[in-house]
Parts: structure tokens; C-alpha cells; sequence
């Protein structure tokens, strides 16, 4: 098997693997807290990167049938959420191509300040 290319798209707040610490994604990517995953306390974010995907799945959730698929993390396989791919209810849409990462499966770290242009 080749090497494992992992991706970093920066920010002040990084989300990473509790697991293994592979980065993830940054608080500039979340859209709310205000969700519940299987482990408890979980949030949504428009782009996370260093995923692998399950097929797709059918669940009925607390709000309405969702077509979604597991992640884990791409380096140590760790289960971190899931993403939406479909939200049969109109007003749940927003949610598709979002990924949910609960809480206790992640780790919130200070991130680097970028300067562009200094010497």
C-alpha cells in the first residue's frame, strides 16, 4: 500500500482525531453545535478533510429519512461521524454534502496565526 496523503487547510481552531491526532478540519468550517451523535454532543461542519467513507446508509433521525454515510478518520480508521448525502424532508437540506463529528471522538487544539507575504 502507498503512503497516506493527508491534507491541512489551516486556521486558528483545529479539529483533529482524538484517536491519532491527523487534522481535520478548523472552527471557521462550523456551522453549529446544536446536534447529538451516538456518543452524545456532536457538531456540523461545512468541510472536513482526512476522511474515509461507508456506503451509503438510509437512517431515519430525530429529524426526519437521511441518506448518509459514516467517516472515519483516513490514518488510523477511527469512526468520527457522518456525512449527509441526502435529507428527504425540504427543510432539512442544508445538511447534505455537511459532516457531523461528535464531540468526544475529536479534539479541539489552538492553531497557527498565518502571515502571508513577511519575510
Amino acid at each position: 500500500m502507498g503512503r497516506i496523503f493527508l491534507q491541512h487547510i489551516g486556521g486558528m481552531r483545529l479539529f483533529s482525531c482524538a484517536a491519532c491526532d491527523t487534522f481535520l478540519t478548523n472552527r471557521n468550517e462550523l456551522i453549529s453545535t446544536r446536534f447529538t451523535g451516538a456518543t452524545g454532543r456532536a457538531f456540523l461542519f461545512n468541510r472536513v478533510v482526512n476522511l474515509n467513507f461507508s456506503e451509503v446508509q438510509d437512517r431515519v433521525m430525530l429529524t426526519g429519512r437521511h441518506m448518509v454515510r459514516d467517516v472515519s478518520c483516513k490514518n488510523c480508521d477511527a469512526k468520527l461521524g457522518w456525512i449527509y448525502e441526502f435529507a428527504t424532508e425540504e427543510n432539512q437540506r442544508y445538511k447534505e454534502g455537511r459532516v457531523i463529528l461528535e464531540r468526544a471522538l475529536v479534539t479541539e487544539t489552538d492553531g497557527f496565526e498565518e502571515h502571508m507575504g513577511e519575510s
